[in-house]
Protein backbone atom coordinates (compact mmCIF):
# COMPACT_ATOMS: atom_id res chain seq x y z
CA UNK A 1 0.00 0.00 0.00
CA UNK A 2 2.03 2.84 1.48
CA UNK A 3 5.41 3.43 -0.48
CA UNK A 4 6.54 6.97 1.75
CA UNK A 5 9.15 6.13 4.45
CA UNK A 6 7.49 4.54 7.41
CA UNK A 7 9.52 6.48 10.23
CA UNK A 8 8.13 9.91 8.30
CA UNK A 9 4.97 8.70 8.26
CA UNK A 10 5.22 8.32 12.20
CA UNK A 11 7.15 11.56 12.65
CA UNK A 12 9.69 9.68 14.18
CA UNK A 13 13.53 9.67 13.84
CA UNK A 14 15.06 6.09 12.97
CA UNK A 15 16.70 5.61 16.21
CA UNK A 16 13.30 6.01 17.54
CA UNK A 17 12.60 3.81 21.00
CA UNK A 18 9.66 1.54 21.04
CA UNK A 19 8.02 4.06 24.02
CA UNK A 20 8.27 7.00 21.93
CA UNK A 21 6.94 4.78 18.15
CA UNK A 22 4.31 3.87 20.19
CA UNK A 23 3.45 7.17 21.14
CA UNK A 24 3.31 8.73 18.24
CA UNK A 25 1.18 6.08 16.81
CA UNK A 26 -1.40 6.33 19.06
CA UNK A 27 -1.57 10.20 18.78
CA UNK A 28 -2.09 9.35 14.87
CA UNK A 29 -4.01 6.91 15.17
CA UNK A 30 -6.43 8.74 16.90
CA UNK A 31 -6.56 11.75 14.55
CA UNK A 32 -6.58 9.82 11.77
CA UNK A 33 -9.75 7.41 12.54
CA UNK A 34 -12.52 7.56 10.45
CA UNK A 35 -15.02 7.55 13.07
CA UNK A 36 -13.37 10.51 14.51
CA UNK A 37 -13.76 12.28 10.50
CA UNK A 38 -16.94 13.00 8.78
CA UNK A 39 -17.62 14.84 5.40
CA UNK A 40 -14.87 15.16 3.28
CA UNK A 41 -12.82 14.95 4.96
CA UNK A 42 -13.51 10.93 6.13
CA UNK A 43 -11.57 9.04 2.61
CA UNK A 44 -8.36 11.14 3.18
CA UNK A 45 -8.09 10.21 6.80
CA UNK A 46 -9.03 6.82 5.97
CA UNK A 47 -5.73 6.52 4.19
CA UNK A 48 -4.24 8.02 6.10
CA UNK A 49 -5.15 6.07 8.96
CA UNK A 50 -3.54 2.89 6.97
CA UNK A 51 -0.77 4.23 5.78
CA UNK A 52 -0.52 5.10 9.94
CA UNK A 53 -1.33 1.57 10.84
CA UNK A 54 1.07 -0.15 8.20
CA UNK A 55 3.68 1.64 9.22
CA UNK A 56 3.42 1.02 12.83
CA UNK A 57 2.97 -3.01 12.24
CA UNK A 58 6.41 -2.76 10.83
CA UNK A 59 8.61 -0.86 12.80
CA UNK A 60 6.83 -2.67 16.02
CA UNK A 61 7.96 -5.70 15.16
CA UNK A 62 11.65 -6.33 15.43
CA UNK A 63 12.52 -8.97 12.54
CA UNK A 64 10.41 -6.75 10.37
CA UNK A 65 12.37 -3.63 11.15
CA UNK A 66 15.70 -5.19 10.55
CA UNK A 67 14.39 -5.75 7.16
CA UNK A 68 13.41 -2.31 6.29
CA UNK A 69 15.91 -0.87 7.95
CA UNK A 70 18.44 -2.55 5.62
CA UNK A 71 15.96 -3.36 2.63
CA UNK A 72 13.34 -0.88 2.50
CA UNK A 73 9.78 -1.66 1.73
CA UNK A 74 11.49 -4.82 -0.75
CA UNK A 75 12.60 -6.01 2.23
CA UNK A 76 9.16 -6.59 3.58
CA UNK A 77 8.18 -8.94 0.38
CA UNK A 78 4.50 -7.97 1.04
CA UNK A 79 4.62 -8.28 4.99
CA UNK A 80 4.04 -4.33 5.70
CA UNK A 81 0.43 -4.80 4.07
CA UNK A 82 -1.94 -3.03 6.26
CA UNK A 83 -5.59 -2.68 5.93
CA UNK A 84 -6.78 -6.11 6.63
CA UNK A 85 -6.72 -5.73 10.30
CA UNK A 86 -9.65 -3.43 9.51
CA UNK A 87 -9.94 -0.33 12.37
CA UNK A 88 -11.12 -2.88 15.56
CA UNK A 89 -7.68 -3.91 15.65
CA UNK A 90 -6.14 -0.95 16.16
CA UNK A 91 -8.55 0.61 18.84
CA UNK A 92 -6.93 -2.35 21.15
CA UNK A 93 -3.65 -1.35 20.39
CA UNK A 94 -4.53 2.14 21.34
CA UNK A 95 -6.29 1.25 24.56
CA UNK A 96 -5.04 -1.81 25.44
CA UNK A 97 -3.58 -0.66 28.27
CA UNK A 98 -5.85 0.84 29.86
CA UNK A 99 -8.80 -1.86 29.37
CA UNK A 100 -6.11 -5.21 29.31
CA UNK A 101 -7.05 -6.01 25.69
CA UNK A 102 -4.57 -5.57 23.12
CA UNK A 103 -2.89 -8.18 20.88
CA UNK A 104 -0.20 -8.54 23.50
CA UNK A 105 -1.99 -10.76 25.12
CA UNK A 106 -0.40 -8.87 28.82
CA UNK A 107 1.77 -10.97 31.01
CA UNK A 108 0.22 -14.04 31.09
CA UNK A 109 -0.76 -16.42 34.38
CA UNK A 110 2.85 -17.64 34.98
CA UNK A 111 4.59 -13.94 34.61
CA UNK A 112 6.71 -15.58 32.06
CA UNK A 113 8.31 -12.46 29.55
CA UNK A 114 10.20 -11.87 27.11
CA UNK A 115 13.39 -9.98 27.96
CA UNK A 116 14.43 -6.86 25.70
CA UNK A 117 16.20 -6.62 22.60
CA UNK A 118 19.75 -5.02 23.04
CA UNK A 119 21.34 -2.64 20.74
CA UNK A 120 25.42 -2.87 20.21
CA UNK A 121 27.02 -0.36 17.68
CA UNK A 122 30.24 -1.57 16.46
CA UNK A 123 32.98 0.51 14.58
CA UNK A 124 35.11 -0.89 11.76
CA UNK A 125 37.05 0.48 9.02
CA UNK A 126 36.30 0.67 5.39
CA UNK A 127 38.56 -2.24 4.98
CA UNK A 128 36.97 -4.67 7.65
CA UNK A 129 33.58 -3.59 6.28
CA UNK A 130 34.41 -4.05 2.40
CA UNK A 131 35.91 -7.65 3.33
CA UNK A 132 34.34 -8.63 6.01
CA UNK A 133 35.29 -9.99 9.25
CA UNK A 134 34.38 -11.53 12.73
CA UNK A 135 34.96 -9.81 15.85
CA UNK A 136 34.33 -10.22 19.45
CA UNK A 137 32.53 -7.79 21.46
CA UNK A 138 31.68 -7.80 25.19
CA UNK A 139 27.63 -7.14 25.75
CA UNK A 140 26.74 -5.89 29.77
CA UNK A 141 23.33 -7.28 29.68
CA UNK A 142 20.94 -9.27 32.00
CA UNK A 143 21.21 -12.99 32.27
CA UNK A 144 19.16 -15.59 33.77
CA UNK A 145 20.36 -16.35 37.44
CA UNK A 146 21.84 -19.66 37.60
CA UNK A 147 20.89 -20.24 41.13
CA UNK A 148 17.70 -20.46 40.71
CA UNK A 149 17.21 -21.04 37.40
CA UNK A 150 14.85 -17.92 36.20
CA UNK A 151 12.27 -18.58 38.46
CA UNK A 152 13.14 -15.78 41.32
CA UNK A 153 12.41 -17.91 44.33
CA UNK A 154 15.14 -19.68 46.18
CA UNK A 155 15.68 -23.29 46.19
CA UNK A 156 13.38 -25.88 47.23
CA UNK A 157 10.50 -23.17 46.85
CA UNK A 158 8.66 -21.57 44.26
CA UNK A 159 6.43 -18.42 43.02
CA UNK A 160 3.03 -18.85 44.71
CA UNK A 161 -0.54 -17.73 42.75
CA UNK A 162 -1.22 -14.22 43.74
CA UNK A 163 -4.39 -14.30 45.86
CA UNK A 164 -5.56 -10.26 45.24
CA UNK A 165 -5.84 -11.69 41.26
CA UNK A 166 -6.23 -15.29 41.79
CA UNK A 167 -3.32 -15.76 39.36
CA UNK A 168 -4.92 -13.47 36.32
CA UNK A 169 -1.80 -10.68 36.93
CA UNK A 170 -5.39 -8.43 36.36
CA UNK A 171 -8.10 -6.89 38.55
CA UNK A 172 -11.31 -5.23 37.63
CA UNK A 173 -11.61 -1.71 39.13
CA UNK A 174 -15.06 0.58 38.79
CA UNK A 175 -14.81 4.40 37.52
CA UNK A 176 -17.94 5.65 37.53
CA UNK A 177 -20.20 3.66 34.82
CA UNK A 178 -16.99 2.09 34.00
CA UNK A 179 -15.49 -1.20 34.70
CA UNK A 180 -11.90 -1.09 33.89
CA UNK A 181 -9.07 -3.52 33.68
CA UNK A 182 -5.22 -2.68 34.96
CA UNK A 183 -2.53 -4.53 36.19
CA UNK A 184 -2.72 -6.15 39.87
CA UNK A 185 -1.22 -4.20 42.24
CA UNK A 186 0.33 -6.50 44.51
CA UNK A 187 2.21 -8.55 41.80
CA UNK A 188 2.39 -6.20 38.79
CA UNK A 189 0.51 -8.04 36.27
CA UNK A 190 2.61 -11.36 37.14
CA UNK A 191 -0.53 -13.14 38.21
CA UNK A 192 2.21 -15.05 40.95
CA UNK A 193 4.31 -13.48 43.88
CA UNK A 194 7.51 -14.85 45.16
CA UNK A 195 7.73 -15.16 49.18
CA UNK A 196 10.42 -16.26 49.90
CA UNK A 197 12.86 -14.74 47.06
CA UNK A 198 16.41 -16.75 45.36
CA UNK A 199 19.35 -14.70 47.61
CA UNK A 200 21.36 -13.96 44.21
CA UNK A 201 18.93 -12.05 41.87
CA UNK A 202 16.80 -10.83 44.97
CA UNK A 203 13.30 -12.12 43.13
CA UNK A 204 14.51 -11.11 39.88
CA UNK A 205 15.25 -14.17 38.16
CA UNK A 206 18.08 -12.01 36.08
CA UNK A 207 21.68 -11.04 37.46
CA UNK A 208 23.65 -8.51 35.63
CA UNK A 209 26.79 -9.61 33.64
CA UNK A 210 28.68 -8.45 30.39
CA UNK A 211 29.36 -11.68 28.10
CA UNK A 212 31.28 -11.88 25.11
CA UNK A 213 30.52 -13.02 21.80
CA UNK A 214 31.77 -13.35 18.20
CA UNK A 215 29.88 -11.68 15.65
CA UNK A 216 30.96 -12.31 11.85
CA UNK A 217 30.24 -9.54 9.16
CA UNK A 218 29.32 -10.65 5.94
CA UNK A 219 31.56 -8.70 3.66
CA UNK A 220 29.75 -5.22 1.67
CA UNK A 221 28.14 -4.20 5.13
CA UNK A 222 27.55 -0.35 5.05
CA UNK A 223 27.26 2.20 8.31
CA UNK A 224 23.29 2.12 9.28
CA UNK A 225 22.90 -1.89 8.65
CA UNK A 226 22.11 -4.17 11.48
CA UNK A 227 22.59 -7.63 12.18
CA UNK A 228 20.62 -9.71 14.10
CA UNK A 229 22.07 -12.11 16.71
CA UNK A 230 19.06 -13.92 17.95
CA UNK A 231 18.69 -15.43 21.18
CA UNK A 232 21.21 -13.10 22.27
CA UNK A 233 19.74 -10.04 24.40
CA UNK A 234 17.64 -9.57 27.79
CA UNK A 235 17.37 -12.77 29.30
CA UNK A 236 13.23 -12.68 29.98
CA UNK A 237 11.61 -12.21 32.76
CA UNK A 238 10.94 -15.39 35.39
CA UNK A 239 12.29 -18.16 32.89
CA UNK A 240 11.46 -16.48 29.71
CA UNK A 241 12.65 -16.13 26.22
CA UNK A 242 15.74 -14.38 25.46
CA UNK A 243 15.45 -11.22 23.35
CA UNK A 244 17.81 -10.04 20.17
CA UNK A 245 20.65 -8.44 20.08
CA UNK A 246 20.75 -5.91 17.08
CA UNK A 247 24.88 -4.95 16.20
CA UNK A 248 24.29 -1.56 14.29
CA UNK A 249 27.30 -0.87 11.85
CA UNK A 250 29.14 2.55 11.95
CA UNK A 251 32.47 2.89 9.64
CA UNK A 252 34.90 4.85 10.01
CA UNK A 253 35.80 7.49 7.99
CA UNK A 254 38.79 6.80 5.64
CA UNK A 255 42.09 8.95 4.93
CA UNK A 256 41.61 8.49 1.15
CA UNK A 257 38.36 7.01 -0.06
CA UNK A 258 34.67 7.69 0.83
CA UNK A 259 31.71 5.31 -0.02
CA UNK A 260 29.31 5.90 -2.46
CA UNK A 261 26.79 2.32 -2.11
CA UNK A 262 29.00 0.20 -4.15
CA UNK A 263 32.05 2.47 -5.70
CA UNK A 264 34.65 4.16 -3.74
CA UNK A 265 35.79 7.75 -4.33
CA UNK A 266 38.21 9.57 -3.90
CA UNK A 267 40.44 13.01 -4.95
CA UNK A 268 43.75 12.31 -6.47
CA UNK A 269 46.47 15.43 -6.58
CA UNK A 270 48.52 16.09 -10.02
CA UNK A 271 51.47 18.21 -10.41
CA UNK A 272 50.84 20.84 -13.54
CA UNK A 273 53.35 19.04 -15.52
CA UNK A 274 52.09 15.22 -15.80
CA UNK A 275 48.45 17.00 -16.57
CA UNK A 276 50.34 18.67 -19.16
CA UNK A 277 52.41 15.92 -20.54
CA UNK A 278 50.32 13.06 -19.66
CA UNK A 279 51.87 10.48 -17.74
CA UNK A 280 51.29 7.75 -15.10
CA UNK A 281 50.46 7.51 -10.89
CA UNK A 282 50.34 4.87 -8.81
CA UNK A 283 46.55 4.83 -7.06
CA UNK A 284 45.87 2.65 -4.12
CA UNK A 285 42.83 0.81 -3.55
CA UNK A 286 41.40 -1.51 -1.31
CA UNK A 287 43.27 -4.44 -2.08
CA UNK A 288 46.54 -2.95 -3.32
CA UNK A 289 48.07 -0.46 -5.91
CA UNK A 290 47.52 0.08 -10.10
CA UNK A 291 48.91 2.18 -12.63
CA UNK A 292 46.81 4.68 -13.70
CA UNK A 293 47.38 6.32 -17.21
CA UNK A 294 46.86 9.99 -17.30
CA UNK A 295 46.55 11.55 -21.03
CA UNK A 296 48.01 14.98 -22.06
CA UNK A 297 46.19 17.98 -21.49
CA UNK A 298 44.14 16.57 -18.50
CA UNK A 299 41.74 19.25 -16.64
CA UNK A 300 40.94 19.74 -13.04
CA UNK A 301 37.42 17.84 -12.55
CA UNK A 302 38.37 14.72 -14.83
CA UNK A 303 37.43 12.08 -13.08
CA UNK A 304 38.97 8.51 -14.02
CA UNK A 305 36.67 5.47 -13.28
CA UNK A 306 39.00 2.20 -12.30
CA UNK A 307 36.59 -0.77 -13.05
CA UNK A 308 35.78 -3.41 -10.11
CA UNK A 309 38.43 -1.71 -7.84
CA UNK A 310 35.75 -0.01 -5.28
CA UNK A 311 33.56 -1.85 -2.72
CA UNK A 312 30.84 -4.37 -2.86
CA UNK A 313 27.25 -4.47 -0.82
CA UNK A 314 26.07 -7.47 1.07
CA UNK A 315 23.17 -7.52 -2.01
CA UNK A 316 26.16 -8.70 -4.50
CA UNK A 317 29.44 -10.06 -5.03
CA UNK A 318 30.30 -7.53 -7.80
CA UNK A 319 32.75 -5.25 -6.57
CA UNK A 320 31.41 -1.10 -7.49
CA UNK A 321 34.19 0.96 -9.32
CA UNK A 322 36.62 3.56 -7.86
CA UNK A 323 36.89 7.02 -8.85
CA UNK A 324 39.58 9.15 -9.17
CA UNK A 325 38.97 12.91 -9.33
CA UNK A 326 41.90 14.88 -10.52
CA UNK A 327 42.63 17.86 -8.43
CA UNK A 328 45.39 20.09 -10.00
CA UNK A 329 48.11 20.68 -7.86
CA UNK A 330 49.86 23.93 -7.59
CA UNK A 331 53.45 24.34 -7.30
CA UNK A 332 54.74 25.93 -3.95
CA UNK A 333 58.38 26.80 -2.28
CA UNK A 334 59.59 27.69 -6.13
CA UNK A 335 63.60 28.55 -6.85
CA UNK A 336 64.74 31.27 -8.61
CA UNK A 337 65.18 29.10 -11.66
CA UNK A 338 62.02 28.02 -11.15
CA UNK A 339 59.95 30.61 -11.18
CA UNK A 340 62.14 32.26 -14.38
CA UNK A 341 60.79 28.99 -16.19
CA UNK A 342 57.06 29.66 -14.81
CA UNK A 343 57.61 33.40 -16.63
CA UNK A 344 59.37 32.29 -19.60
CA UNK A 345 56.39 29.59 -20.23
CA UNK A 346 53.99 32.68 -19.23
CA UNK A 347 55.43 34.81 -21.50
CA UNK A 348 55.47 32.50 -24.61
CA UNK A 349 52.10 31.38 -24.17
CA UNK A 350 50.71 34.79 -24.11
CA UNK A 351 52.49 35.72 -27.07
CA UNK A 352 50.04 32.42 -28.95
CA UNK A 353 46.94 34.77 -27.68
CA UNK A 354 45.10 31.83 -25.46
CA UNK A 355 46.22 29.22 -27.82
CA UNK A 356 46.72 26.95 -24.97
CA UNK A 357 44.00 28.15 -22.64
CA UNK A 358 40.68 27.49 -24.08
CA UNK A 359 38.65 28.37 -21.39
CA UNK A 360 40.43 31.39 -19.90
CA UNK A 361 39.83 32.58 -23.57
CA UNK A 362 36.20 31.74 -23.38
CA UNK A 363 35.83 33.37 -19.71
CA UNK A 364 37.12 36.39 -20.88
CA UNK A 365 35.44 36.99 -23.69
CA UNK A 366 32.28 36.62 -21.57
CA UNK A 367 33.57 39.09 -19.06
CA UNK A 368 34.12 41.69 -22.11
CA UNK A 369 30.20 40.88 -23.28
CA UNK A 370 29.21 41.65 -19.82
CA UNK A 371 31.03 45.21 -19.61
CA UNK A 372 30.04 45.69 -23.20
CA UNK A 373 26.45 44.98 -22.11
CA UNK A 374 26.26 47.40 -19.68
CA UNK A 375 28.55 50.33 -21.57
CA UNK A 376 25.68 50.13 -23.94
CA UNK A 377 22.21 49.82 -21.96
Amino acid sequence: MSKRDYYDVLGVERNVSDAELKKSYRRLAMKHHPDRNTGDASADAEGKFKEVKEAYEVLSDAQKRAAYDQFGHAGLGGAGAAGAGGFGDVFEDVFGDIFGGGRGGGRGHSGANRGSDLRYDLELSLEDAVAGTTVKIRVPTRVRCGTCSGSGAKKGSKAMTCETCAGHGQVRVQQGFFSIQQACPKCHGKGTVISDPCNTCHGQGRVQESKTLSVKIPPGVDAGDRIRLSGEGEAGEHGGPSGDLYVQVRVKPHTLFTRDNADLVCDVPIDIVTVSLGGELEIPTLTGRVRLKVPAETQTGKVFRLRGKGARTVHSDKAGDLLCHVSIETPVNLSSEQKEILLHLQRTMAESKHEHSPKSKSWLDSVKKVFDDIRFS
